[in-house]
């Protein structure tokens, strides 16, 4: 509901149907599908609707539920994965997430994987499309207050938000991550230092604040030559060893308590390309690696 194309509702059966948790499953972990949420029965607040933000009504049911949902996983003490779904599901995944992370008392950081910043609000964005405003409705931004109703609010500082790959910006959100100082690494960064130094930074950051890291995963973050099944294409995206590199070392560092796989639209997918790719990217977050290799305290370079 929060995108301009229609089709990512089928992205949790494709991720599904492409061997996500017989994966997860066979690098140890004890895997328990929820199944999908249905908003059916829910009632509509009374909060008057911004008049830039489409869909609005829909979109606040499965943000309340998904924030409820999601919290109520968090304290089974597993490691949420919430699969989409459009990217406005982050504003219910990543609210739950927060919130459970402020109650234990250890500041949580977003690593937005994304092609696009998602940094408008109703005043600035171009589309109305929600999907457009997840990443400043995380971080407090003004326009969206009544969308959780009683739901608590656990908004994040900017500081704490990390976007990472991001290549289409509109110039509105441009001036508000300007003024919020939000921390980019765009293309250009990743083509002139590599992920590795990049990703590394991150990760550093969030050890030195004794914190931890909610992955966002946008799939459109790929090239879309490699991922080619996303509404939202934009040329010029990370490479599939790129991609790689990052859940490697996101997996090595320790820090990953919670993840959103988003985006995916089968109906403009090659033959469930892009999900097998999404499904083998979460595979290398969660351990999977062709060869056993040192820990990171004491890995030395290869032999040449």
């Amino acid at each position: 509901m929060g995108a301009s194309q229609r089709g990512t509702l089928m992205g949790p059966a494709a991720l599904r149907t492409a061997g996500l948790s017989t994966l997860l499953e066979a690098l140890g972990f004890d895997v328990t599908d929820y199944g999908d949420l249905s908003v059916s029965g829910m009632a509509d607040l009374a909060d008057p609707p911004p008049e830039k933000a489409r869909h609005y009504r829909d979109i606040q049911r499965w943000t309340r539920l998904l924030s409820v949902r999601g919290y109520e996983v968090a304290q089974t003490g597993a490691i949420p994965i919430f699969l989409g779904g459009d990217h406005s599901l982050s504003m219910g995944s990543a609210n739950a997430m927060s919130r459970y992370w402020q109650d234990a008392g250890r500041p949580m950081f977003v690593l937005w994987l994304d092609a696009h910043a998602d940094y408008n609000t109703p005043a600035t964005t171009i589309t109305a499309n929600m999907h457009g405003m997840a990443a400043a409705f995380l971080c407090g931004e003004e326009g969206l207050n009544g969308l959780l109703g009683d739901e608590v609010r656990a908004s994040i500082d900017p500081d704490r938000l990390e976007l990472f790959g991001t290549r289409s910006i509109d110039k509105l959100e441009r001036d508000l991550l300007r003024d919020r100082r939000v921390s980019i690494a765009d293309m250009r960064q990743i083509d002139e230092f590599g992920v590795g130094v990049l990703i590394r930074r991150v990760i550093e950051k969030v050890h030195a604040a004794n914190g931890v890291l909610h992955v966002s995963f946008d799939v459109d973050f790929l090239d879309p030559a490699v991922a080619p099944g996303v509404g939202t294409t934009v040329p010029g995206g990370a490479t599939y060893r790129e991609a790689h590199l990052i859940m490697e070392m996101l997996h090595d560092c320790g820090l990953v308590r919670s993840v959103d796989i988003v985006e995916l639209n089968p109906f403009l997918d090659e033959r469930g390309r892009t999900a097998r790719t999404a499904v083998e990217l979460i595979g290398s977050l969660f351990g999977q690696q062709i060869t056993d290799r040192p820990t990171p305290s004491n890995a030395i370079a290869p032999d040449s």
